[in-house]
């Protein structure tokens, strides 16, 4: 059976965006080859699919099928891509396969997804949906890649019912570009 991790980059003071959706505050580290990009390719060897919400996947289409230089672009490019969506009719993804179209209820999608797949699964952005995901208890390990950057206000990392999450910490690791990338399993 799969996990379902959350991933997402977020600021220092726990932004994953500016008030406006401003991603500028995230630097070159993140696909450039170094320890993060090394760090990134380390988890994908044990992911077998990447689930995105609508408007993640309308910035991933965006950038991932062209970027042939990327070191993150062949795993990226590879792996199955599932897009929850009531709006999208269909998800192409360049001259690749598509991604695959779930219409259905987010939490009966990952359930399904958990059960396909044998290893990981990855959640990306999508805070809408990582917010759902994680209020409905299908969420297995949060990963935050903290950037070395304060923007003081912005959009949260998660627009949750106020109530206490459990997390447990399974590692932090500070990277020589200044991030820290903390990985939490969520205790239920």
């Amino acid at each position: 059976m799969g996990r379902l991790i959350v991933e997402q980059h977020v600021t220092a003071d726990g932004f994953a965006a500016g008030p406006n959706g401003e991603l500028g505050w995230v630097d070159g580290s993140v696909s450039e080859p170094g320890p993060m990009v090394d760090q990134a390719l380390a988890e994908l060897e044990n992911t077998d699919a990447i689930l995105l919400g609508a408007t993640t996947y309308r910035l991933f289409i965006s950038y991932w099928p062209t970027a042939v230089d990327d070191p993150l672009a062949e795993p990226i490019n590879r792996l199955p891509k599932h897009v929850v969506s009531q709006t999208l009719p269909e998800a192409p993804w360049g001259d690749r396969a598509p991604a695959t179209v779930e219409a259905g209820e987010p939490a009966a999608t990952a359930d399904r997804l958990k059960q396909t797949y044998d290893r990981d699964i990855i959640l990306w952005g999508s805070l809408q949906l990582a917010s759902t995901l994680i209020e409905a208890g299908k969420v297995d390990e949060v990963r935050l890649r903290v950037a070395p950057v304060a923007i003081g206000q912005g959009i949260p990392v998660w627009d949750l019912d106020y109530r206490p999450m459990p997390l447990t910490l399974r590692s932090a690791t500070p990277l020589a570009t200044g991030q820290v990338t903390l990985i939490y399993d969520v205790t239920t």
